[in-house]
């Protein structure tokens, strides 16, 4: 069998993804910010501003599963970002900034709108704007999800 890893369509566009949050983390170390990954800023802004939410909450709140967010929300108190405490239900647990993250947050989000402005000028300089091709691509995959796509070609091979 030969290696099907050694072909990837998309390879380049994770390396990209990759290199720009290690630009993006090479600002934090500009700034003598320590612990921080780009990766987590959405959600260190979020409950910033609007304040402490459950897992759950915050899971929903910026679009991802609580599954991921619940190892997010691990990483990001191994890192003393944010602490956990029982929620109203006890299945349920609370996330708050701790003191750390409440100092890093106007740079975070002076970061996050300087990303936003960056990636703005890199699309005007591109002939189509990787904005679009996202919105391209989500249009697609309404008409036949990604999920349907790959259970026909494993069905056809």
């Amino acid at each position: 069998m030969e290696d099907p890893t050694e072909q990837s369509q998309w390879r380049g566009l994770h390396q990209l993804l990759a290199r720009m949050d290690g630009d993006i983390a090479r600002i934090y170390t500009d700034h003598q910010v320590e612990g921080v990954k780009p990766t987590w800023v959405m959600e260190l802004l979020r409950l910033h501003l609007r304040g402490p939410m459950t897992i759950t909450e915050l899971a929903e709140s910026v679009g991802r599963t609580h599954s991921a967010l619940s190892q997010k929300v691990a990483a990001m108190r191994k890192a003393g970002l944010v602490r956990t405490a029982p929620g109203a239900d006890a299945r349920n647990k609370l996330v708050t900034l701790t003191p750390k993250a409440r100092g890093l947050v106007e740079l975070l989000a002076a970061e996050w709108r300087a990303t936003e402005a960056a990636i703005a000028e890199l699309e005007a300089e591109l002939p189509y704007p990787m904005s679009q091709v996202v919105r391209d691509i989500e249009a697609a995959l309404a008409r036949t999800s990604f999920h349907d796509r790959i259970a026909v070609k494993l069905a056809s091979s």
